[in-house]
């Protein structure tokens, strides 16, 4: 297992893969490494599920951080292309998180919850000595809906474009920028632009949107171990070949300066808020301009072949397996 972040491969097929409890006929779609989501079938309906730790930022301010906790949250469940109708969530709280706010951290969250039409099924909340910030939970999110309208995270196929949004390290950066800026050398007005690209939940409307606006095959939220890790993961759930154009790729020049400042490779950096959509030929034009209309930086960057393997601009590239943002994160935050 590496040190930081999740669990690599080998550890996941070896350890994790061979023991997950009973054998079940209703689940269509169980654990895979890289794969966002689970569905299980219910009464002919499928149930999408993800469960995700619960991240918050003090720094951030409270709202601001609410709004990111939960956008990482929620993701996992729209890029299957069924909206997220349920929230299951616990918080285990440091002792001195004070009422007022949680409070501003949860109104931020319902609101946000509402004009998404999603609803806390269920939930935990409790103070307890030793839980720390940022790691305060985690929550399971729902989304019901057809079999037939699930985006399957190994839908790609032959012939597919492949979308990406954002580009890479958007995340990391609009973190480093946002909490950090002090510590980095680089143009105050450059930070505060980065540091307001840090994701919300826009992505989970853009994976919503995307879905629901041209033959989507594939969808996958660019967390750790980035742009990279995720195009590997893409293509080895659906075993097809990935060919990708690092200049067609949207980039933030912020976002590249801020990697080049802490020596951090762009494309293996955690970027969540970055989609990679796979869409069928036919569909392109529409997804791209529904997620422009939202200001959304989209670029057909890629496309799918039959083989396997990812290739950026002709090289083939693996998996990072480890995230360089956690290195930078530990030289900023003294360890932590």
């Amino acid at each position: 297992m590496t040190d930081r972040g999740k669990i690599d491969r080998s550890f996941f097929d070896d350890v994790i893969y061979p023991n997950l409890g009973a054998s079940r006929d209703d689940v269509a779609l169980g654990p895979r490494h890289g794969v966002d989501f689970g569905v299980l079938d219910v009464g002919g309906r499928a149930v999408v599920t993800a469960t995700d730790p619960v991240s918050i930022l003090p720094d951030l301010g409270w709202e601001r951080a609410a709004e990111f906790a939960l956008g990482v949250v929620l993701a996992d469940v729209a890029v299957s292309g069924i909206p997220p109708s349920h929230l299951a969530i616990s918080f285990s709280l440091p002792p001195e998180m004070t009422d007022e706010a949680f409070a501003a951290v949860w109104e931020t969250m319902a609101d946000d919850l509402a004009d998404l039409g999603t609803t806390v099924l269920a939930g935990h909340t409790a103070r307890y000595a030793g839980c720390a910030f940022p790691w305060v939970g985690g929550a399971t999110v729902l989304g019901v809906g057809d079999h037939d309208d699930v985006v399957r995270p190994d839908g790609a196929r032959p012939g597919d474009h492949l979308l990406v949004t954002h580009g890479p390290a958007v995340e990391a950066t609009a973190l480093f920028a946002a909490l950090f800026p002090d510590e980095i050398d680089l143009p105050d007005d450059l930070l505060a632009r980065q540091a307001e690209r840090l994701p919300s939940t826009e992505h989970v409307r853009d994976a919503l949107l995307a879905a629901a606006s041209g033959p989507v095959t594939a969808m996958h939220d660019a967390t750790e171990c980035g742009l990279q890790g995720a195009l590997v993961e893409l293509a080895g759930g659906a075993r097809v070949r990935i060919d990708v154009e690092s200049a067609a790729t949207p980039v933030s020049d912020a976002a590249a300066a801020i990697c080049d400042y802490f020596d951090m490779e762009p494309w293996a950096a955690t970027t969540s808020g970055s989609l990679l959509v796979a869409v069928r030929p036919e569909g392109v034009d529409g997804v791209v301009d529904a997620l422009e209309s939202r200001g959304t930086p989209v670029a057909d960057a890629g496309r799918i072949s039959a083989g396997e393997g990812v290739y950026v601009d002709g090289e083939r590239v693996h998996h990072p397996e480890e995230d360089p943002a956690w290195r930078v994160w530990a030289e900023l935050s003294g360890g932590e």
